[in-house]
Formats: C-alpha cells, sequence, structure tokens
C-alpha cells in the first residue's frame, strides 16, 4: 500500500468512526416517534440539510457529473427540473404536510398519514403503500450502496483488483450505514446528515473551481481544453440545447429530465423531514437554507461535469463516467502529505452523499415495516419495543436485498437512481398533492392513483414489448407517464365514487388553522 492511499484510507478511518460515534450518541430512544421522528424536534439548519443531503445520493457527485462529462451541458435539463421540484416541495408541501400529520391522529409515517387521512379501516392503503417503499427504496438504497462500493474500488484497487475491492467497499459502505443508523435512528441520521450536508457542499464547490483555475491556466479557456481533450464541437458541447455531439436536444428529452420535479413529492425520505420540523417558523427557515443548498450544488455538480472533461488527463468513457469526482480529486490534490489528506477529507464527501441518504432511506423503511405492516396490521397490540426491534431487524433485511442488487460493478448510479426516483414520485406524488389539497379526494382515488403510478413505471421500464421496453423504444421518463396517468385516474375514480364523510372534510378544513 502506498503512503498516499493510507493517507486517503486515515481520513476514511477517521470520517466513519465520527458518524458512528454521533449514532452511538444519540441511541436513546424512548419510542418509536423518538426514533423515526426525533419527537418532531428539528431546527431549521438540521431540518433543511438533512432533507437536502438525504435527497442528493451519491448520483449528486457521481451519477449527474458523470451524466454531463459525458453528453454535455443538455445534461443539465435534469439538474434544473431538481431545482424546480425542490423550491415547489418546500413552498407547497412541507409546511401543510406537517400540520396535516398532526391533525391525522399525529400521523409518524407516510403510510399512516394516507390511512388516517382517509380514516381506512381496512389497512389496505397502508399496506400498499408500505409495498411500494420496500420495493423502491431497496432499490434507491443499492444506488447509494453501489456508490460507495466505486469509490473504494477506484480509489484502493487498480487492475485485476479493481473488482475485489468494489466487493469490499460495498460491505464497508453497508456496515457502517448500518451501524449509525440500527443505533441511533432518526436523530443519528439527521446530525449525521446535517455534517455530510455540509462536507458534500465544500467538496462539489472546490473541486470545479480548482480545476476551472487549472484548465484556465493551461489552455487559456475551457473551450480550448475541451478541443485539446478530443472533443469534436465545444460550442456545442457547453450549448444547453444541443448534445456533445452539436446535434438539438429534443423537445422529448427535454421534457423528461424536467419531469425529474415531479418526483419530489413522492419521496418519503425528504417528506418525513417536513413532518419533524419544529415550528412553522422553522419551516420558513429551512425552505431558504434548503433552495440556496440546492442551488449552490446542482451547479457545482453540472460545472464539475463539464471542467473535467477538458481537465482530467484520462478521459473517460459510458462504463467509468460515474468516477469524474474521484478522478478529478486524486488529480488534483497529490504530491505531498497536505495535499493528499485535503483529498483525502474530499472524497468524504462523496461518502457523505451515500451515507445520508441510504440511512434515510433505511429508516424510513423500517418505519414502514414496523409502524405500518407489523404494529398496523399484522399484530396491533404489539409494544412499542417489539415493534422498535422488529423496525430494526428491517433495516438489516432491506440493506441486505440492497447489498445483492449493487453486487454488479457495472451497475449504474444514476439509472438506479432514476427507476426508484420514478416509482416514488409516480405512486405517492400525486396522492401527496391530492391529500393536501382536494378535499373532495377519497379512499379509493388514492389506492387506485396509488397502484396505477406504481404499476406504469414497473411496466414502462421493465417489461419488454417487441423487444424494447417503453421507455427504450420513446425515450420518454417513465415518471413523467406514470404521475400523469396516476393523477389522471386517482382524480376520475375519486368522482366516480362516494365523497368523503362530514368528518373528514373537516380534519381537513382544520388544517387552515392548526398552528404548529
Amino acid at each position: 500500500m502506498t503512503s498516499n492511499i493510507t493517507i486517503i484510507l486515515v481520513a476514511f478511518v477517521i470520517y466513519m468512526l465520527m458518524m458512528i460515534i454521533i449514532g452511538a450518541a444519540n441511541s436513546k430512544n424512548k419510542n418509536n416517534e423518538d426514533y423515526f421522528l426525533g419527537g418532531r424536534g428539528l431546527g431549521s439548519w438540521t431540518a433543511a440539510l438533512s432533507a437536502q443531503a438525504s435527497d442528493m445520493s451519491g448520483w449528486l457527485l457521481m451519477g449527474l457529473p458523470g451524466s454531463i462529462y459525458f453528453a454535455g451541458t443538455g445534461e443539465v435539463w435534469i439538474a434544473i427540473g431538481l431545482l424546480i421540484g425542490t423550491i415547489l416541495n418546500w413552498y407547497l408541501v412541507a409546511r401543510r404536510l406537517r400540520k396535516y400529520t398532526i391533525v391525522a391522529n399525529n400521523s409518524l409515517t407516510i403510510p399512516s398519514f394516507f390511512e388516517n387521512r382517509f380514516h381506512d379501516k381496512s389497512g389496505v392503503l397502508k399496506i400498499v403503500s408500505s409495498v411500494i417503499i420496500i420495493i423502491f427504496f431497496a432499490v434507491y438504497t443499492a444506488s447509494a450502496f453501489s456508490s460507495g462500493a466505486k469509490l473504494f474500488a477506484n480509489v484502493f484497487g487498480s487492475g485485476k483488483n479493481a473488482d475485489a475491492m468494489y466487493t469490499v467497499g460495498l460491505i464497508i459502505a453497508a456496515a457502517v450505514i448500518l451501524i449509525y443508523t440500527f443505533l441511533g435512528g432518526f436523530k443519528a441520521v439527521c446530525y449525521t446528515d446535517f455534517i455530510q450536508g455540509m462536507l458534500m457542499l465544500v467538496a462539489i464547490l472546490a473541486v470545479p473551481i480548482i480545476a476551472y483555475i487549472a484548465v484556465s491556466n493551461d489552455y487559456g479557456s475551457l473551450s480550448a481544453a475541451l478541443s485539446a481533450k478530443g472533443v469534436h464541437d465545444p460550442a456545442g458541447y457547453l450549448n444547453l440545447m444541443k448534445d456533445s455531439n452539436g446535434d438539438p436536444i429534443s423537445f422529448k428529452s427535454i421534457v423528461s429530465n424536467l419531469g425529474w420535479a415531479l418526483g419530489y413529492f413522492g419521496m418519503p425520505h425528504i417528506l418525513i423531514r417536513f413532518m419533524a420540523i419544529k415550528s412553522d417558523k422553522e419551516v420558513k427557515k429551512s425552505r431558504i437554507i434548503a433552495i440556496v443548498w440546492v442551488i449552490i450544488s446542482l451547479g457545482a455538480a453540472s460545472l464539475l461535469g463539464l471542467v473535467a472533461r477538458g481537465y482530467l488527463t484520462e478521459v473517460l468513457d459510458e462504463n467509468t463516467k460515474e468516477t469524474v469526482f474521484i478522478k478529478s480529486i486524486l488529480q488534483i490534490f497529490s504530491g505531498n502529505f497536505v495535499l493528499v489528506f485535503i483529498g483525502g477529507i474530499f472524497l468524504c464527501g462523496i461518502l457523505a452523499a451515500i451515507m445520508s441518504t441510504a440511512d434515510s432511506q433505511l429508516l424510513v423503511t423500517a418505519s414502514a415495516v414496523s409502524e405500518d405492516m407489523y404494529k398496523g396490521a399484522i399484530n396491533k397490540k404489539a409494544s412499542e419495543k417489539n415493534a422498535l426491534w422488529v423496525g430494526k431487524i428491517a433495516v438489516v433485511a432491506v440493506a441486505l436485498i440492497a447489498f445483492f442488487i449493487a453486487l454488479n460493478p457495472k451497475s449504474s448510479i444514476m439509472g438506479l437512481v432514476s427507476n426508484a426516483w420514478a416509482g416514488f414520485g409516480a405512486a405517492f406524488g400525486p396522492i401527496i398533492l391530492l391529500a393536501l389539497f382536494w378535499k373532495r379526494f377519497n379512499l379509493a382515488g388514492a389506492v387506485a392513483g396509488m397502484a396505477t403510478g406504481a404499476a406504469t413505471v414497473i411496466v414502462w421500464e421493465y417489461i419488454p414489448f417487441a423487444g424494447e421496453t417503453p421507455a427504450a423504444s420513446t425515450g420518454l421518463y417513465s415518471l413523467v407517464i406514470g404521475f400523469a396517468l396516476a393523477l389522471l385516474v386517482a382524480v376520475v375514480v375519486a368522482l366516480l365514487t362516494k365523497a368523503p364523510s362530514k368528518e373528514i372534510t373537516d380534519e381537513f378544513d382544520k388544517v387552515k388553522t392548526t398552528e404548529i
């Protein structure tokens, strides 16, 4: 092991031990509300950075820059869609969801909110939404584990042992995340996410700026550097309306990329942060902090993808493009002990992005199994202690499933995130919006819409017709189709079935006057 690798390894070990210590320090959870919502006591900074850090997983530092590196500025439309979604989510959903979950029998989870919102005595809505959470979070968590594995493989592996280091990295990433999530619950996850959100921001800001300065000094301009590195049409590569070949981007592609905005309304690991915010005053402060964080981080990640194309000595291909941030750090921070250690800390920014999302996803999955499936349907008389242990066992089970999904070293981080994002956005997004803002919405409409959204994404992404999936043959993102169909079905079924009871509509009206 070279001295540089040893220095980076030391940085990694220090960082991961810090996260475990925070988890242990927040291990005193009296009940499920403490473990899953932290007693609804999040302050503005913790809520904002925790929500956005859990949102911007390894794909922010690996998947998104890799896509832009490979395809050019035209891929920035994804970042624009995500910014729009973040803003709408904080302004439309955050405050009202926080209030409504209190009115709706102090709901601790998204499935329990759905059940309480529609007074579902059958439990069907809670079970359906819990199953959707388990399925799509297994895929989403796999993307985070894959990010960690690729980080280890590229930093500590080379040549023949790269695949072996991928597996080692996968084991380490999964183990550390499991330990502090298992120990500490929601508070541990939010406090670690706060630290990780700050580290991610510093890393994603510093690396592209340093790389851009180096490119400007060596080539005079980014355009000249791109030309020197084999980009045939630098102007087209840097044009928001063109792809890397200089061809115009289709309207269909722009719509699909902007469609990522719709996913935010259905992301359980983000929505749960809104439910846990301390007060209305904190919501208002949190939204400003969160939106500023997202503007900076998405802008810097996009810039990194572009600058790295002209900066990196090594030209990355389709299979290696998602290592762009790792390669940039290793190239920038080399030469002496101090630089290498700083590079190691910045590489921990990738660990931060990975861990801040995976821990949140595992915790939401645990709450769905513990509160909604076990205590809500299987054993309604279960004690708080037993239900809590069932949730913790679920954390381990889902992590194992995600581990096996991520075992393939060639798995695409962006592809895994894209599918999970679409699943949640289409299944839950329309239901959340209608539940919060439409008084006439009912149980039948919610069940029909939720099932339609989830089924559409699965069919669109995974079921081939005439040898191709609809996603491949049309080029349209499944989230756009799934969200639209789920919304239409939910509204039509609600209008064709019995209106909600006066008790339900009175609760809807009560939300307007409830103070938090």
